[in-house]
């Protein structure tokens, strides 16, 4: 049997084939129209994955979507009425492109393979399956455990942003997960935004700068107690709750409010351009430690409720390599896995 996976519309599109359950290829569509994080329809990934697997169109059984779109459209409406009438300008701007593209990811598919069938209608099956579920799926069948906990943190699926799956036998079931908008992906995206980085690439420039504000232990404690006081409070269980009231990721077109900001640590935005303070480097180096304490709380829930000594990894929280190390010399899990794309 021969499954088609696409990822597509929103950042990084790829595919990958797979035959009876093993992986024959695998890529992401920038590295062929070298257009950095490529969000359009994989066609240039799907004729590679075909090729390698020396198939065509016409002998796929299944072809799968990462995600379930009017789930993620439902909660973006539910998030719009609960916030209305401030979500309107968020709104708007969201509407056209659900509207051309991400409502009619099926036919897109259907169409789009058509072309690369030359005309030929092909007979497979067009799936979709939820965005932790594809993570945590990514992660534990390649990894070498039959007997897993998995941990998926990113920014936010169809409404789940962070879950704990139980992974048994090659079955996984979720048995715990937090839903938007508290987010962890979304609060260490916040600062990636408020010191001048590009929201969901420049994450790891944020890390990389955390080091740098290691030093200054007074402003850096500062800062860590303002973002658990009035930004962020975390829970015993690694849960989060944000505080809505300093954020504008649920309904304006910026990640917090620049203001409010401002007057909480004392410096204003940083703009791409402008030269890296001393307090910025503090800040990431604050933002970092207080996330890699989330992540070594999520992992003791993890173990807790799943019992096992295995340990799988994905979202783009799972990326941030510095909370992995953390997580690693803590010692919860025997054994760690986290599959490179995250």
């Amino acid at each position: 049997m021969y499954i088609l996976g696409i990822s597509a519309f929103y950042h990084d599109a790829a595919a990958a084939l797979i035959k009876d359950g093993k992986i024959i290829a695998a890529a992401q569509e920038e590295r062929f129209s070298r257009i950095k994080h490529d969000e359009n329809f994989p066609v240039q990934s799907i004729k590679y994955c075909l090729e390698e697997g020396n198939i065509n169109i016409s002998e796929l059984q299944a072809v799968v979507f990462y995600e379930k779109p009017f789930l993620k459209f439902e909660r973006l409406l539910e998030t719009y009425l609960a916030f209305a009438p401030k979500g309107l300008i968020s709104f708007l701007k969201a509407i056209p492109s659900w509207s051309k593209k991400k409502l009619f990811i099926k036919k897109i598919i259907k169409d789009e393979l058509l072309k690369l069938n030359e005309g030929v209608k092909p007979t497979f099956k067009v799936l979709f399956t939820e965005h932790h579920l594809s993570h945590a799926s990514s992660a534990y069948f390649t990894s070498p455990f039959s007997d897993a906990a998995v941990l998926t943190i990113d920014a936010v699926g169809e409404s789940a942003t962070t879950s704990v799956f139980r992974a048994r036998a090659n079955k996984l079931t979720c048995i715990k997960e937090m839903n938007f908008p508290h987010s962890i992906g979304l609060l260490y995206s916040a600062f990636t935004y408020f010191l001048g980085f590009k929201v969901n690439s420049g994450e790891y420039k944020l890390m990389g700068l955390a080091p740098y504000g290691e030093s200054d232990a007074a402003e850096t404690a500062r800062f860590k107690k303002i973002i658990a006081e009035m930004l962020c409070t975390v829970y015993d269980d690694g849960s989060v709750f944000l505080n809505q009231q300093y954020f504008n990721y649920t309904t304006g077109l910026t990640m917090v409010k620049e203001d409010q900001w401002k007057n909480l640590f004392g410096i204003a935005k940083r703009k791409e351009t402008d030269k890296i303070s001393n307090s910025h480097c503090n800040l990431a180096y604050a933002i970092q430690s207080f996330t890699e304490e989330i992540v070594i709380k999520l992992a003791y829930e993890a173990k807790k409720i799943t019992g096992s000594e295995n340990l799988c990894m994905a979202g783009g929280v799972a990326l941030n390599c510095v909370a992995n190390g953390k997580l690693l010399e803590a010692g919860i899990f025997k054994n760690i896995y986290i599959q490179p794309a995250a």
